[in-house]
């Protein structure tokens, strides 16, 4: 059972910040992501420097329980690596490298050798897991990161990728639609799909990454 503690302890947080879980931006699938990511947020008036990218696996760039980036996104996924290369693209998955649930590690290393991208190994699942997320910086110096506001995160999933986002100070892309028809979505995919626009709806918004230098 890939139960999260950490998603299920951060409702709570939810219940009081329903903005908490909203996106900066939204496409509609990881291959409607715009080229320079930074372009998602212009629309808004918003000003941005995005050194690295925090990106999701399933239901965004590959179908569920699978390695392999889904075909048809594969050039956008081939932009993204080179624009971001190195430690600056990070995989971030509640199951590979989920220490809870990929124990030995052998799922983050298969996702590795098929995405030729480092997953990060941890502990607190999202969206919990953003001082282990600033700690692969750290480690990784070159990739320039200094502040959260430098960071992007993508994915499919409002309470644990966009929150994920907002909890760490750093931008959020959803990825509405992704790889599964919404037939196949599991129920809390259905519910957030309902929810984000509810929320919009009544005037809230992402909260803004505030940047050192500002």
């Amino acid at each position: 059972m890939n139960f999260n503690l950490s998603g299920f302890l951060n409702v709570f947080r939810l219940a009081a910040k329903p903005s908490l879980c909203l996106p900066h931006a939204t496409v509609s699938t990881f291959g409607d992501l715009p080229s320079p990511l930074d372009r998602a947020f212009e629309v808004q008036g918003k000003k941005c420097n995005i050194k690295a990218v925090v990106l999701d696996k399933d239901d965004c760039f590959a179908y569920p329980d699978t390695n392999e980036v889904y075909p048809s996104y594969i050039e956008r996924f081939q932009q993204l690596r080179k624009a971001y290369p190195g430690h600056r693209l990070l995989i971030v998955s509640n199951t590979a490298g989920a220490k809870s649930y990929d124990r030995d590690g052998r799922l983050a290393k298969e996702l590795e050798s098929a995405t030729g991208i480092s997953v990060l190994a941890h502990r607190v699942k999202k969206p919990g897991c953003k001082d282990e997320i600033m700690a692969h910086f750290k480690k990784h110096p070159e990739t320039g990161v200094t502040h959260p506001s430098e960071i992007v995160v993508i994915g499919d999933r409002l309470m644990t990728d966009m929150m994920l986002a907002n909890m760490m100070g750093s931008w959020g892309i959803w990825i509405k639609d992704g790889v599964k028809p919404l037939s196949q979505k599991s129920i809390f995919s259905k519910f957030e799909q309902r929810l984000g626009p509810m929320l919009i709806a009544r005037g809230l918004h992402a909260l803004d990454p505030s940047s050192p230098f500002e």
